[in-house]
């Protein structure tokens, strides 16, 4: 029987999951977590049962819903004095939907001061009640970077980790963390969530090309370990198993403002997922999905790159979690402008929430349009889907 062993480096709270591709197989090395059980002799059961049942109901009363969770339903928790009531109880649920947006005005500036009559929220095109409304600047910010080091990208790395290390130390403040994912034949943890700009630094410095000879066809599958198995594919650029895995292993479980930015040329090949179900893992975890295009286009064939196509899929990326892609070419000036765009917008979010019309949680999607004036472009996520909280 196999028996699940997490890497210590995964654990960043007692409520994190560690699910998906990357569970199987420990990212560094073996620190596990041991938990040993004194011998109980039969005078001591019933005080050993009674102390776990205690133990038990204070790690479930830890699960409470944070307000600004990603939206899902949310069972409303019971009141106190129902643990003396009959077993027959009234549940109640309610759904709590709470989106992140910023809205630009027609010559692109960010409008900072908006307030709640100034917007509606139309779910499936349906007119829906506010809420709540409020400006989000200091609520803590959860960043995933995902670094592109596979062989297109061998000669813009440098400008990558450049500018991507002065963007952490820009943004990243004691209540923000981040991590970082670099993506090529594999998909590799390069550091776990820290507040710590200079730890993220290093690991991105440590950050090297890998082609693994084209084939990618060594190491154990699992991040961090090897390539993620495909079947009759090129393994080249796992971009999507990479959103995935960022998305749906790390984000999922963590509340607040989420985000993850991709610097990369946008070209896939041999990942697991598909484009869908990277856009579905992101859209799942609420993160909002920025796309720095950073390419050589040269390296698809020259005169123009006409090899090149990463573009248009990474805008449909961006887009469906509202983001966005900012193109730099190979251009270190650009490459440092798109970060502080970034920054920027990241400091001047709205949060909406509603509760909807529709309550059925039937796990379908639901489109979501927010609008806030005639002349003012709405930055957001396009929908969510209604499923239940575990």
């Amino acid at each position: 029987m196999f028996q699940q062993v997490l890497p210590l480096g995964l654990m960043r709270n007692p409520s994190h999951r560690n699910t998906g591709w990357w569970r199987d197989f420990p990212i560094f090395e073996p620190k596990h977590v041991l938990l040993r059980l004194p011998d109980m002799r039969p005078c001591r059961f019933l005080l050993v049962f009674a102390v776990l049942l205690s133990g038990s109901a204070f790690l479930h009363g830890q699960d409470a819903p944070s307000p600004d969770a990603p939206p899902v339903g949310i069972a409303a928790p019971a009141d106190d004095a129902s643990q003396d009531a009959p077993i027959t109880t009234l549940k109640v649920s309610a759904n709590l939907v709470s989106i992140f947006f910023t809205v630009r005005d027609k010559h692109n500036a960010l409008i900072p001061d908006l307030t709640r009559s100034d917007c509606a929220v139309y779910e499936n095109r349906q007119l829906q009640t506010i809420k709540n409304f409020e400006t989000e600047t200091n609520l803590p910010l959860t960043l995933g970077i995902l670094l592109d080091t596979s062989g297109s990208q061998m000669n813009v790395l440098p400008l990558e980790q450049q500018a991507g290390s002065a963007f952490l130390k820009d943004i990243l403040t004691p209540k923000d963390e981040a991590f970082l994912i670099s993506f090529d034949v594999n998909v590799n943890l390069l550091s776990d969530y820290t507040s710590n700009a200079r730890d993220l630094e290093r690991a991105m410095n440590k950050a090297q090309i890998n082609t693994a000879g084209g084939g990618g066809s060594v190491g154990v599958p699992g991040i961090g370990q090897g390539p993620v198995p495909t079947i009759g594919a090129p393994k080249g650029t796992l971009l999507y198993d990479a959103v995935y895995l960022a998305s749906h292993d790390k984000l999922s479980s963590e509340t607040g403002r989420k985000a993850l930015i991709i610097l990369t040329d946008g070209e896939d090949q041999g990942s697991q997922e598909k484009l869908s179900g990277a856009i579905e893992a992101a859209q799942r975890a609420n993160a909002i999905v920025y796309v720095i295009l950073i390419a050589d286009r040269g390296f698809y064939g020259g005169m123009g790159g006409f090899g090149y196509s990463g573009d248009s899929v990474m805008r449909k990326l961006a887009s469906e979690t509202g983001g966005r892609v900012i193109d730099v070419g190979n251009n270190g000036k650009k490459l440092q402008a798109a970060f502080d765009q970034i920054d920027q917008e990241l400091r001047t979010q709205y949060l909406v929430s509603y509760t909807p019309e529709d309550k059925k949680l039937d796990g379908s999607y639901r489109t979501v349009q927010i609008q806030c004036g005639k002349d003012l472009r709405v930055q957001s996520r396009k929908g969510y889907y209604a499923v239940a909280q575990n």
